[in-house]
């Protein structure tokens, strides 16, 4: 098959392949870089970015904003002159700020969902930073498109389509995760290229679109492209290799599950998300969290919610996986060795023999 490169405006990768961002500590500098350098688009996850600084238990928002400038900037070198961007989730508390400090840094493409991103146009204004919004259905997409250009004037440099089979944090409802089989959602995604392709003509412009969620092979990435995406974003696939950012431990605990470890959880941020079964989700959690807030999230009453997220994820980035939340995508039980991002992008490129 011929996979043509993904053009994003003057960017232009190799490879049609865009490394999805993971939070907390996965998908920083080491793993972004490593995808970059190899022809893909390389993500940085700002999900409390910071926990390594040391000033973060006092300061959290100081830190994260610190570590966006030197995450990118380590990347970079490791790039080699490829394309590095950051994930930026709308639930996010002072969101404004985590995309003015990843515009102020230079990087070349904010991804942003967990919400929609109806501000991220007016606040990458002026600047050469792509925009890219999330969304998972055909209605999210005619709202973005339309609100965007109604008030801003400017339409998506890319739009991710990200679908049921994603890890983290899912933009459906528990119902429809239920109601979507792959092939009822292969229409779903056929609705939203029409309506993405008749809005891009009607702008005489051009409008790349990635499909997310369960791309794991290169069988995987040939059926995206036949459905008429120009590019997808993986993530799973990319935590069990050397040069991800998480704790051996956490990489070996995708080694170590089982098809039906995987499940979908209620997350502190009032949307299902997708991990792995252990330890930390089999507790019996009261509601009600005590000890330090860190301010992550832009609706969240700790009074209401059964366990800190950002205490859970960084627990898990560390390799604490016994106290921690190990978020996944559905075919984190196909993870069978450690491998190098090399090879990964080696296997997606070459046409089966």
């Amino acid at each position: 098959m011929n996979r043509k490169p993904l053009i994003i405006g003057d960017l232009t990768a190799k490879l049609p392949i865009i490394q999805g961002g993971m939070g907390v500590g996965i998908s920083l500098s080491g793993l972004a870089g490593a995808v970059a350098a190899n022809g893909g688009i390389g993500i940085i996850s700002t999900a409390q970015i910071g926990y390594r600084e040391a000033d973060f238990e006092e300061h959290p928002l100081e830190a994260n904003l610190r570590a966006i400038g030197q995450e990118l900037k380590k990347a970079r070198k490791i790039a080699e002159g490829g394309i590095v961007g950051c994930n930026i989730m709308v639930a996010t508390k002072h969101y404004t700020e985590y995309v003015k400090a990843a515009v102020q840094a230079g990087a070349d493409l904010i991804i942003s969902g967990a919400g929609l991103p109806e501000k991220l146009p007016g606040l990458t204004a002026g600047s050469k930073t792509k925009i890219a919004p999330i969304i998972s259905t055909e209605k999210a997409a005619k709202v973005i498109l339309r609100l965007w250009d109604r008030k801003y004037k400017r339409i998506p440099d890319l739009i991710v389509i990200e679908g049921p089979k994603a890890g983290g944090h899912l933009g459906f409802r528990p119902e429809q995760l239920a109601e979507f089989t792959r092939e009822k959602y292969e229409e779903e995604v056929k609705k939203i290229l029409d309506t993405v392709h008749r809005f891009a003509e009607k702008c005489r412009a051009r409008i790349p679109v990635v499909l997310a969620g369960g791309i794991y092979d290169r069988a995987d990435l040939d059926h995206a492209l036949d459905l008429g995406v120009d590019g997808v974003q993986m993530g799973t696939r990319f935590v069990t290799t050397w040069e991800c950012d998480a704790d051996m431990a956490y990489k070996e605990t995708y080694l170590a599950c089982k098809k039906e470890d995987v499940r979908i959880v209620e997350s502190p941020v009032g949307m299902p998300g997708r991990a792995i079964n252990n330890a930390f989700l089999e507790k019996k959690k009261e509601k009600g969290i005590h000890g330090k807030c860190y301010q992550c999230l832009e609706h969240c009453n700790p009074a209401q919610i059964p366990y800190c997220i950002t205490r859970a994820l960084i627990h898990a980035a560390k390799g604490e996986v016994a106290d921690g939340l190990l978020f996944c995508g559905e075919n984190a039980w196909r993870a069978e060795k450690i491998e190098h991002v090399a090879d990964i992008m080696r296997e997606l490129s070459q046409d089966p023999v």
